[in-house]
């Protein structure tokens, strides 16, 4: 989204805080409604960021969507401070957000969920049963979409995994399925479908993933705006699966 729709767009709305839940090194941190983020202001704002990658977000600020696991802020805190170190440092954002990616990972290397999922999980259809939390069958024509443990694929999967995602990008997820992280809440979820079941598809007729995403993201903005239509949108999206 353009930054000075962004900016007109903050005017205009109120801000979506929730709640601070406090300030470490000169950083505020900020647990914000990031459904009201997604629809209003851009829908690039998922699990947690900060000015560095979205530049509405206010400098000196850290924001944490409300559906977050409570386990997984301090994953998200410790990453956006060494990404703002790295990028006030000189660093690209490319290179920082790399840097504080692995040091993200080894992070939750060391979290004792990680440890007891990984005391039962030694092969991929075993990851892939536990990451697995809720078929939705309403959308499950020609495709399987399903509700995943978010924490559960960044932890094992993809430390970058949020919102949702498919197999036509991301080898882990098994063929003929859509994955939508729980965090985001059920009121929401439709948007998330609509979204990756358009990008699905025109990735699998040869669209790059960058020319799918755009037209994906177009496409949620539109609906995220006319709800109403929304439900008939999503369920023509997913008859192209099959």
């Amino acid at each position: 989204m353009d930054l000075n729709r962004c900016r007109g767009i903050l005017r205009k709305h109120r801000m979506p805080y929730v709640r601070k839940l406090g300030s470490i090194s000169h950083f505020c941190v900020w647990l914000v409604d990031g459904e009201y983020v997604r629809k209003n202001i851009c829908e690039d704002f998922v699990n947690y960021d900060h000015h560095g990658h979205l530049r509405f977000i206010p400098h000196g600020e850290f924001w944490i969507s409300s559906g977050t696991a409570v386990a997984e802020i301090p994953f998200y805190i410790d990453r956006m401070l060494m990404e703002s170190r790295l990028l006030a440092s000189g660093r690209s954002i490319k290179e920082a957000s790399r840097i504080a990616a692995r040091a993200e990972r080894a992070e939750r290397g060391k979290s004792e969920h990680l440890r007891k999922l990984q005391e039962c999980m030694s092969r991929r259809n075993e990851v892939i049963s536990r990451v697995h939390k809720r078929l939705l069958r309403s959308y499950s024509r020609g495709i399987k979409v399903w509700v995943v443990d978010g924490e559960a694929v960044r932890d094992l999967l993809m430390v970058d995994f949020a919102g949702g995602g498919h197999d036509k990008v991301y080898r882990f997820v098994p063929e003929g399925e859509i994955w939508i992280d729980d965090a985001i809440s059920p009121r929401e979820r439709r948007f998330l479908v609509l979204h990756e079941a358009h990008e699905r598809w025109l990735m699998a007729a040869g669209r790059s993933y960058r020319e799918a995403h755009w037209s994906a993201t177009e496409l949620e903005d539109y609906f995220r705006h006319h709800p109403l239509m929304t439900d008939k949108a999503v369920r023509k999206e997913i008859e192209k699966q099959s």
